[in-house]
């Protein structure tokens, strides 16, 4: 592709971009009517100032005539001028910034709801510091876009033509060779927008690695001070700032080239053919000094609202590349799985609870398989165990059932339907799911365990609470079930993160019960606390385990052993020791194990 057809198809984009930020102002078209009315109304009142500051000089200062009434007139008629143009300029920029602020608003709610919707594996692959960057920074600009770029540009061009009209009516020549001032400007625009799009891009996308490396280092900052990571990633952090920085520096010397310089130049050339214009024509005829003062005027006049559109011209260049980046988020098609059944009146309930799993083949980047043939059966009630090696697929058959991806082969069956057929609402509502590292979210601890549930009440949180051995420790808090709970459950320690987990869980009642390492971060105390409660929890509910600590789940009605994304072994305790496979090995390492560290403490 060459450079032209490059340009060409760029220049498509652009204003694919600026047609669809656009549609954003149709539901607010009766403001946007009046705010454009008190623009024009300014931009008039505006343009006549210089007119009468003309028929001052020509008509009075010149000959030196002063009537007090005619000059109180037309002193009265300049101050009102100036009085409606600035109360009209007020009002206009109120009514742009208010819609701007809800269009933007709108903007920023459907790109949330759209991450909210996407699959897991889109998350899988992008830095969260990125979509953070993107729904943040990048609608900051897109804001700049409607609160001042566009009705910049709007008041700039009512203005150009008010003048070009007055200067008509003063010189129909010099305005008619004034035109030729605008093709030069929009040349120098066309240049400037080619020029600093492909900067505009590459400076976004530092911004979001910088905003990437800045999120993963805070988040890590536990690991990264324990393992006295810092200096690296000061370097780390330091040389990605350095790109941001180098890109914004051809930002700048490019706006430094391309908007006022050039302008200003432009502008000095053309004010010399002027003068030269009116000196030359005074050789010849009369020439009125206050037709020279207003045409100078209005030539100053005309200059500065290009200024000040190529000045904007640098945050409309912004703002069609943040939304680019936007727009490229909100077309994202790797959307959650089930997402499109929110309100599927016909599907299946889950009633009994029974999984089957049959023929499940998956893969995360679709060349390696890690689940092959996977097929067992969960009966109502039951309680079946994964366990295997790290890596061997145990959670990736949790993220199946719960349907945080699709599979590519095979078919999961609960209750006698299909997954697919079952609409979300009642998949999350029935599958209780309680992972090895609980996440809490700021608020209180009722907050936490309700999570905006309104069918949940206070008692059901305490009732829950208590089931899970939790409510001991919230009731010694300060405030108990009103505790205030820090990001990430930051004044918990991690056992007490998880019994809060479990009280979500079983708040729901749900009729799956789905634990991944539930008790890994627990310690032997509250693990024997939380296996009491599993085991009355587990009483008609479906539970799906995966363990690393087997002697957590002898008491499966079936544990499967994977190993590289294959059942290799399945029964229950007593069987698979009987077997002497893989099972009867991770056994006895862990009974070593155990064995060598009481003799340990002992000695």
């Amino acid at each position: 592709m060459n450079e032209y057809e490059s340009n060409t198809r760029q220049g498509r984009s652009d204003r694919g971009v600026l047609m669809r930020l656009l549609r954003y102002m149709r539901p607010y078209r009766q403001p946007l009517v009046g705010a454009f009315i008190m623009l024009g109304i300014a931009t008039a009142t505006d343009v006549l100032g210089p007119i009468i500051i003309k028929v001052f000089i020509d008509r009075y200062l010149q000959p030196r005539y002063f009537p007090r009434a005619p000059l109180l007139l037309l002193a009265g008629a300049y101050v009102g001028l100036l009085c409606i143009t600035a109360i009209f300029n007020y009002l206009q920029v109120i009514a742009f910034q208010k819609t701007a602020l809800k269009i933007i608003q709108t903007i920023r709610v459907e790109v949330f709801r759209k991450v909210q919707g996407l699959g897991l594996s889109f998350f899988d692959r992008t830095p969260a510091g990125s979509l953070v960057s993107r729904i943040t920074n990048d609608t900051e600009a897109i804001q700049d876009l409607f609160m001042s770029v566009l009705s910049t540009f709007v008041q700039n061009i009512f203005l150009l033509i008010g003048i070009y009209i007055s200067m008509f009516f003063l010189s129909a020549r010099l305005a008619a060779l004034c035109l030729i001032l605008a093709p030069i400007i929009v040349l120098i625009m066309h240049v400037y927008r080619v020029l600093s799009t492909r900067i505009y891009h590459l400076s976004r996308q530092r911004l979001s690695l910088l905003n990437a490396k800045l999120n993963e280092s805070l988040q890590g900052m536990y690991v990264i001070q324990a393992m006295r990571q810092e200096r690296r990633l000061r370097r780390e952090f330091g040389e990605i700032n350095e790109g941001y920085r180098q890109a914004r520096l051809r930002n700048i010397h490019v706006n430094a080239l391309l908007l006022r310089p050039l302008i200003d130049v432009l502008y000095m050339v053309t004010l010399m053919v002027v003068l030269s214009f009116f000196g030359y024509q005074s050789l010849h005829v009369r020439v009125e000094i206050g037709v020279l003062y207003a045409f100078v005027n209005y030539l100053e006049r005309f200059f500065e609202p290009i200024n000040n559109m190529m000045v904007r011209l640098n945050s409309f260049q912004q703002a069609i590349v943040a939304s680019t980046r936007v727009f490229e988020l909100m077309d994202e098609t790797t959307l959650a799985p089930i997402g499109n059944l929110e309100t599927a009146s016909s599907a299946p309930l889950v009633t009994e609870g029974r999984i089957e799993f049959r023929n499940v083949t998956f893969s995360y980047d679709g060349r390696t398989d890690v689940l092959r043939s996977i097929s067992f059966v969960a009966e109502s009630g039951q309680t079946v165990a994964l366990v295997g090696h790290t890596g061997s697929g145990k959670s990736t058959i949790i993220n199946l059932l719960m349907r945080f991806y699709e599979i590519d082969q095979g078919e999961i069956i609960i209750d006698g339907s299909s997954l697919q057929a079952f609409a979300t609402p009642e998949l999350r509502r029935r599958i209780g799911l309680v992972l090895q590292d609980p996440f809490l979210f700021v608020g209180d601890i009722r907050h936490n365990v309700r999570l905006g549930n309104t069918d949940i009440s206070d008692a059901d949180i305490e009732a829950a609470a208590q089931f899970v051995q939790a409510d001991a420790f919230i009731r010694k808090l300060p405030n108990a079930y009103e505790e205030k709970v820090a990001e990430r459950g930051a004044k918990f320690s991690a056992g007490q993160r998880q019994l809060l987990s479990f009280a979500r869980t079983i708040a729901l009642q749900p009729k799956v019960l789905v634990l991944d390492e539930a008790t890994a971060s627990v310690d032997t105390e509250t693990e024997e606390a939380i296996q009491e409660a599993l085991r009355k929890m587990r009483k008609g509910r479906t539970t799906i385990a995966i363990a690393h600590r087997l002697s957590t789940i002898q008491d499966a009605d079936l544990i499967l052993v994977l190993h590289q994304g294959e059942i290799v072994e399945r029964g229950n305790h007593q069987e698979l020791l009987t077997q002497r496979g893989l099972y009867h090995k991770m056994y006895l390492l862990q009974q070593g194990t155990g064995l060598r560290r009481t003799e340990a403490v002992q000695a």
